[in-house]
């Protein structure tokens, strides 16, 4: 698989895990190990080393450090905004829809500006 596909990936899921950490204690009915200070704790590492090879692999495809800075951007606010819709009620208003799709373009700019690749 495509090192950028795979850092892309890894980057999604990286968010999914760090949305649940972070905001997992405002769930309705949430259990709770999902509020607790060690669940925080716990995750935080693989988390973290997710990320770290995320930015690797995208570090060897582009050579820069730049394009998983804003791919990290853009797809971390992604998955935060589906996630907040989706498990929290957070309906976004047109201005939260105007970023989403900000975060998008800026996605696809990095991953559509490679050359030579």
């Amino acid at each position: 698989m495509h090192k950028l596909v795979v850092s892309m990936v890894t980057l999604v899921v990286a968010n999914i895990f760090a949305w649940f950490q972070l905001n997992g204690q405002f769930l309705k009915n949430s259990p709770e190990w999902l509020k607790s200070k060690l669940f925080v704790l716990t995750i935080g590492a693989p988390i973290g080393l997710a990320f770290w090879y995320a930015t690797k692999w995208s570090y060897e495809y582009f050579g820069f450090t730049w394009n998983i800075r804003l791919m990290g951007f853009g797809l971390g606010t992604i998955v935060f905004g589906i996630l907040s819709w989706s498990l929290l009620d957070e309906i976004p208003t047109l201005k939260t829809i105007i970023c989403l799709l900000l975060a998008a373009s800026i996605v696809l700019i990095q991953v559509t500006n490679v050359i030579g690749k």
